[in-house]
């Protein structure tokens, strides 16, 4: 059977969306199970939507491109907020762990913006 590839899958900033993902749903299994439908759901939820709005936004205009990548900026920024959240919670007690994850959130983040400056110069 022939695998189907999109576009956007190439891109190197969804594919480490989807690391990031996974790096989320490891580290919220962790999560007391009194979290299930708060932090540990908005956490996962945020993360994924990272990666919702890259794909959906590829292949569109450049400009709305921009606006989807806007958006997954904007669940990067909430993912902060989670993480934060989940350390002072005591859900994250790694040092380790917490850094790494916020290092791999700011290069993500980074990703998106530097991809939003590329389509700006090619708009102009």
């Amino acid at each position: 059977m022939e695998k189907s590839n999109f576009k956007f899958e190439e891109l190197t900033v969804y594919q480490k969306s989807l690391d990031f993902v996974d790096d989320v749903y490891s580290i919220t299994k962790k999560f007391p199970k009194n979290e299930m439908y708060g932090l540990t759901s908005q956490y996962r939820r945020a993360s994924v939507s990272v990666s919702l709005n890259i794909a959906e936004g590829a292949g569109d205009t450049d400009a709305q491109f921009h606006r989807f990548l806007q958006m997954a900026w904007g669940s990067t920024k909430e993912c902060v907020v989670c993480s934060t959240l989940a350390r002072r919670q005591c859900f994250i007690i790694s040092e380790n762990e917490d850094k790494e994850v916020r290092t791999k959130l700011s290069k993500l983040a980074k990703m998106i913006i530097s991809l939003q400056k590329f389509l700006k110069k090619s708009r102009t």
